[in-house]
């Protein structure tokens, strides 16, 4: 990774555009899907951080933001509040068929093929930089960035405003103004003829009032037999509902001792030094290899060791250590499930500073009824639940894109309570407000409220931070000395989607 002095890590990406439609994997559309790409280089996770805020999402290096308005099957960005997260019905069942699994070893007999999982290797595929090699990269001389600083126009103080109240963490402490995820709290009142009459008391289950019944009458009759102790019957207090059981407890249910099979989850980083990783890399590969050729079809050489590599190993996130973080890190990791010695599936994450992101999953097919797509999403909720409570900030996991024109990528939306990144202002909204428009309409944007905007809209191209010629300098002092046609509206296009705070302190590669 690029350093600078006072030890400062940088980012570097080559823009690649995103003009020409390709296919489409979820609807098989040849030439209807549309997004823009850039090569990362290497990659600081707080910087990731931000641009999945801003839709972005990575295939192994290849970073990719989906044309929403434009592109076949639109893919919104989807998070869930894993400190809110409670299981539904289908969650149990799922963690209750485990449970029969490792108890007595009896498979289900539906054949139940699970969730269909991100399709990413049928996303853009990633084009491989043309002008910079990494060793050009790593031997960069950086400049003194404040010494053309100064050249470049000013920022105008709304700007300033906007850069000086954004923290450095992104996701959890951020109070933008446009944000609407507080909209969860706030009750509309109710249009006549729908809803519940506001005047009355809500519906109580009749299981509750049987028993609140039954203890008045015993009040009653224990006052007339003279027991002074016994007060006016009183409804019972908040403090006697009964608690939902948390996420834990079924998982650690699903899992119970003298068992007929054994499961182990082990998170191993994604680092060719790591012993534990280089010692189940060929059977992550061979397991790999069968998922992708019997669940997706793939022919062997679409699914080899060097794709298998490109696509879930080679990752541009630079593994990082904070003070506030969680004890593992943060960076790129392959979640293990191994039954009785053998993996049997690989859950690929990325630990941020605001969130676990999913990236990928795949399994031995000869387990698909076991809804392993779902397992794994819950077991990944509940660490991502374990790390917040080493690093507050940590609170959310990033299931991917939503694809709500795909019934079959909708499963998404059953983790809750979860929010869409509207993809107008970059604000989250709960997804019960984004589904009714999206039942109407394929693209929408979600922040209902008309004066809201992009708070890290681009204002100044020229503060754009460039690598040139092994040298780090503003967009502004990079157009003065380069010579031949300009580049402008590229960069402006680049900055335009990346926001003014990202452009500022990622280094686009420039020839």
């Amino acid at each position: 990774m690029l350093k600078m002095a006072g030890n400062k890590s940088y980012t570097i990406v080559e823009y690649f555009g995103g003009d020409s439609g390709y296919r489409c994997g979820y609807c098989k559309n040849d030439e209807g899907n549309f997004s823009h790409g850039m090569w990362s280089h290497t990659m600081t996770v707080q910087d990731y951080q931000d641009l999945i805020d801003r839709g972005w999402r990575r295939s192994g290096k290849y970073v990719y933001k989906p044309k929403l308005n434009k592109t076949c099957c639109p893919q919104y960005t989807i998070r869930c509040h894993a400190p809110k997260f409670q299981p539904s019905k289908s969650h149990k069942k799922v963690l209750k068929k485990m449970s029969k699994f490792i108890s007595n070893g009896e498979l289900p007999k539906e054949q139940d093929g699970g969730e269909p999982m991100d399709s990413v290797c049928d996303e853009a595929r990633p084009r491989e930089p043309s002008s910079v090699c990494p060793s050009e990269v790593k031997r960069a001389a950086i400049t003194d960035i404040q010494k053309e600083l100064p050249e470049c126009p000013a920022i105008t103080e709304v700007q300033k405003e906007v850069a000086d109240g954004a923290p450095a963490d992104s996701e959890t402490s951020r109070k933008d103004p446009e944000s609407v995820a507080d909209e969860r709290t706030t009750a509309a009142a109710p249009k006549p003829g729908m809803g519940a009459d506001p005047g009355r008391p809500p519906c109580r289950k009749a299981r509750d009032l049987r028993k609140e019944r039954r203890l008045q009458k015993e009040q009653i009759r224990q006052h007339a037999d003279g027991d002074s102790s016994i007060v006016s019957p009183t409804p019972p207090t908040p403090a006697l509902t009964k608690q939902p059981k948390p996420l834990e407890d079924f998982i650690s249910e699903s899992m119970p001792d003298n068992s007929s099979h054994c499961l182990e989850v082990r998170l191993v980083p994604v680092n060719f030094e790591d012993p534990q990783f280089t010692a189940s890399y060929q059977q992550s590969v061979a397991l790999y290899a069968r998922y992708q050729m019997a669940i997706h079809g793939d022919d062997p050489g679409d699914c080899s060791e060097s794709e298998f590599r490109r696509f879930l190993c080679d990752s541009p996130l630079e593994a990082e250590h904070s003070p506030d973080g969680p004890e593992v890190g943060y960076g790129s990791f392959h979640q293990q499930y191994w039954l009785d010695g053998r993996i049997v599936a690989v859950g690929v994450i990325d630990i941020l500073p605001a969130c676990v992101s999913s990236v990928y999953l795949y399994y031995h097919p000869d387990f698909a009824s076991l809804s392993l797509g779902s397992y794994s999403a819950l077991r990944e909720i509940a660490f991502t639940r374990q790390l917040q409570k080493q690093s507050p900030k940590l609170s959310y996991y990033y299931l991917g894109f939503y694809i709500h024109s795909c019934p079959k990528m909708r499963y998404k939306g059953q983790y809750r309570p979860s929010d869409l990144l509207c993809p107008e202002t970059f604000a989250w909204v709960p997804i019960e407000q984004c589904v009714l428009q999206l039942e109407n309409t394929r693209y929408a944007r979600f922040n209902q409220d008309p004066d809201a905007g992009d708070a890290r809209v681009l204002k100044d191209v020229g503060r754009a931070l460039v690598l040139y010629r092994r040298a780090v300098m503003p967009y502004a002092a990079y157009s003065r000395k380069r010579k031949g046609s300009s580049d402008e509206l590229e960069v402006q296009q680049y900055a335009d989607l990346v926001g003014q705070d990202c452009a500022e302190k990622i280094l686009l590669y420039r020839a």
